[in-house]
């Protein structure tokens, strides 16, 4: 597919998952995108739905993300259409610079199941630099007794383009005593070399004037151009001669400026001027240029600005000794940077969740990536929690971590957890970066209130007024929230004939019991019933406990005589032979006797 100058490199392939700690990974390789460079904002560079073979909804469902190696955002992923765009222009040369190909590598994230997708997108370079020579004039001088044939390499020209978009060529004027060759180095750079086609004679001519042309491989070619003068020098006949062609030096990174880096000799064997050497950088980049001086005379390269292993590993320093008659030689300075542990580790966070749900299987709770810029040792590290913390940390791929609960949590023992993540390097001294989390345990409804007691006794003496408080029941909940709220209400009585309704009644916040009318002792003297405490929760969980009210007696009866009656015998036929013994709360005595007389 392809669209503004966008592609998407491979056809779409199949995505095999490999379960790795419990996370997926798409192990099919990388997923190759290219974008060039200067695309407006909000371009299209692919339909990442249909590149993974997912649907539109199931990729905004698993909230998908774009994660880059450099912790910027170059891509947007509209969750909505499932395009890939281009979140910014990007301009090749400042993020490779002179890298080719330009490769930006990310990760696609993906929750429920949590998955990584690896994938890498090449900026594509656009012909927007032309080549630039360090200096509008090279002066270059050469004796008159100097052999056809003989070739002099010339300062290359710089270009911040890639590929055939870098310099690919050069030339210059026409004359009858010089041609340009082109020489490649080992490290695929090309170089113009001056070649001499006729002898030179210093008293017919004494300098020449050219101009040197490079051309870069854009379509159409850009260009730059510098003076090539030429000035042809009497017989000197020995030209400095270093003594070693290669130095090679290690500094550490964290060396101050004004550092001794390394110190080139040059001799001449000719005498007066002509044996006077004077040294300086040849052909340098600018890099170099701002990094390192060297003195003239000496010959001794300081360092001039502060050194950064994670930027620049080595430097190559071409040095050049021309004595007074204008004869030169060179050699090569290579410069190895040390790497010193001065990054401490980075913990990037992809998705964090602060809730966790009691009673929960194990649940993710945070996705983060960590990276360290060192390298050996230093750049190698350590990620670990506390000990005795119900929670996991599981390594993935590309330094990915996924933090996870190591079972069920019960908030009812512990709410809040404090998670401190520590990564640390190897490096000496070891650094290390720590990242706080607070994890809070939210309730579920899985505790009944409890009562106090099984069973309550409540004494309550008869004729009360109506109304009247007669005790209260009391159940705690060791839920949180609606869950812990508790009510109380009635239960039905287990005798159909008592009217429970009409005797108490009870308050469903607090738990207070109420006599709904005044009790007769000579009526009613005990009754019970069970009452029921339930949560708020959902669903609603409840206990029971069962009452037991007793009726007090109070002395609201006078005595009465029931002998001798008033008319007829029937009574004292029906009470002869009967005596009433003890009662629960009176001793009443019956006692009958032909002829007497019975009180109570």
């Amino acid at each position: 597919m392809e669209a503004r100058g966008l592609r998407f490199l491979r056809p779409r392939q199949v995505l095999f998952l490999f379960l790795f700690w419990g996370v997926s990974l798409a192990d099919s390789g990388f997923g190759h995108y290219w974008v060039t460079e200067e695309t407006e904002r909000g371009s299209f560079v692919v339909n990442l739905a249909k590149d993974l073979g997912l649907g539109q909804e199931e990729l905004a469902a698993r909230g998908a993300r774009v994660i880059f190696e450099d912790s910027k955002q170059h891509l947007l992923l509209d969750s909505h259409t499932g395009n890939l765009l281009t979140n910014e222009k990007l301009d090749r040369e400042k993020l490779c610079g002179p890298t080719e190909p330009c490769m930006l590598y990310f990760q696609i994230l993906m929750d429920n199941p949590f998955q990584i997708y690896r994938a890498e997108l090449r900026v594509r370079d656009i012909n927007d630099h032309s080549p630039v020579f360090r200096n509008k004039e090279m002066i270059l001088k050469i004796v008159e007794n100097t052999m056809e044939g003989t070739a002099f390499r010339l300062e290359r020209a710089q270009d911040s383009d890639g590929g055939r978009n870098s310099v690919q060529n050069y030339t210059i004027d026409p004359n009858s005593f010089f041609h340009i060759k082109i020489s490649p180095s080992d490290e695929g750079i090309i170089y113009p070399e001056l070649v001499l086609d006729k002898a030179l004679d210093w008293e017919q001519q004494r300098e020449l004037i050219l101009t040197l042309t490079a051309l870069d491989g854009g379509s159409p070619p850009r260009s730059g151009t510098t003076t090539l003068r030429i000035v042809v020098l009497d017989i000197n006949d020995n030209a400095p001669q270093f003594a070693r062609v290669l130095y090679e030096t290690q500094v550490p990174e964290d060396s101050p400026e004004g550092s001794l880096i390394v110190q080139v000799s040059a001799g001449d064997v000719d005498s007066g001027v002509n044996a006077e050497v004077s040294y300086s950088f040849f052909d340098a980049s600018e890099d170099i240029q701002t990094t390192f001086e060297i003195s003239p005379f000496s010959g001794e390269i300081i360092l001039r600005a502060l050194l950064d292993y994670e930027l620049i590993k080595s430097y190559k320093i071409n040095i050049q000794a021309i004595d007074g008659g204008g004869l030169s030689s060179k050699c090569t300075v290579l410069v190895e940077v040390l790497d010193t542990n001065d990054n401490p580790p980075e913990l990037i966070m992809s998705s964090l969740s602060k809730y966790i749900a009691e009673n929960s299987p194990e649940t993710v709770l945070a996705v983060f990536r960590i990276k360290d810029p060192d390298s050996g040792d230093n750049g190698k590290m350590l990620c670990y929690i506390q000990d005795n913390l119900p929670f996991l940390l599981k390594p993935s791929v590309d330094n990915f971590y996924i933090l996870t609960t190591e079972g069920a949590l019960d908030r009812e023992s512990q709410d809040v957890y404090n998670v401190t993540i520590t990564v640390t390097d190897l490096g000496t001294p070891r650094l290390k970066t720590e990242h706080n989390i607070t994890l809070l345990v939210s309730d579920v409804n899985d505790n009944a209130p409890a009562f106090t007691q099984a069973s309550y006794t409540l004494l309550v003496r008869e004729n009360n007024s109506p109304a009247l408080h007669i005790g209260t029941i009391s159940a705690t909940d060791a839920d949180a929230g609606t869950n812990a709220q508790v009510t109380y209400s009635l239960l039905p009585p287990h005798d159909p004939q008592l009217a429970l309704a009409s005797l108490v009644s009870i308050n469903a916040d607090n738990g207070q019991l109420f006599a709904l009318r005044s009790l007769d002792y000579e009526a009613l003297r005990a009754f019970e019933f069970g009452v029921r405490a339930a949560d708020r929760g959902s669903p609603a969980l409840s206990s029971q406990a069962l009452v037991r009210v007793l009726v007090l007696d109070a002395n609201d009866n006078a005595p009465f005589v029931l002998y001798p009656l008033q008319n007829g015998s029937a009574v004292y036929n029906l009470l002869r032979g009967y005596k009433l013994l003890e009662t629960r709360k009176h001793i009443l005595y019956f006692y009958i006797q032909n002829g007497a007389h019975l009180v109570v």
